[in-house]
C-alpha cells in the first residue's frame, strides 16, 4: 500500500501561482528557520518569511519558488500556501538573489513607513490631548 502524497497550491492575491499533486515533500522558510512537511505530518499552520519554497514530485524532481511572506496551511493531504508574491525559476542562486533584493528590501521599506506613521500618529495624539486640556 502506497502512502498518499500531498496536493500543493500556491495562491497569490489575484490568481493561483501553481497547483501540483503527488508532492512528496515541501520545505518552507519561517522566521524561526526551515520547516518541512511530509504527507503524514499532522495538520498545521505556519507563518512564512520571505524565502525559498521547495517541493518535490516524482515527475519534476525538486522545484524551487521564491515567495514573499505569507501563510501555509496543511489539512490532510492538502497544503495551501498564500503569499503576496512568488517567482519561479530553475536557478536557485537567482531565486535567492531575488528574495534578498526584492522581498527583504520591501520589508525594510515597510518598516520605515510604519515607523514614520507611528511617529505621525503619536504626534497627532499629543496635540489632540494638549488641545483638549486647554
Amino acid at each position: 500500500m502506497t502512502s498518499p502524497l500531498m496536493n500543493l497550491k500556491v495562491l497569490l492575491p489575484f490568481q493561483v501561482f501553481t497547483a501540483k499533486s503527488d508532492v512528496s515533500r515541501i520545505v518552507v522558510e519561517t522566521r524561526e528557520g526551515s520547516f518541512g512537511l511530509l504527507p503524514h505530518r499532522l495538520d498545521c499552520v505556519a507563518a512564512l518569511a520571505p524565502g525559498i519554497l521547495t517541493y518535490e514530485t516524482e515527475s519534476e524532481g525538486e522545484v524551487f519558488i521564491a515567495v514573499d511572506g505569507g501563510v501555509l496551511v496543511k489539512t490532510g493531504v492538502d497544503v495551501l500556501v498564500s503569499v503576496r508574491r512568488a517567482l519561479g525559476g530553475e536557478m536557485l542562486s537567482r531565486l535567492r538573489a531575488a528574495v534578498d533584493e526584492e522581498y527583504l528590501t520591501l520589508d525594510e521599506r515597510e518598516r520605515s513607513v510604519r515607523s514614520v506613521m507611528a511617529k505621525l500618529e503619536t504626534g497627532l495624539l499629543r496635540r489632540l490631548a494638549a488641545f483638549q486640556h486647554e
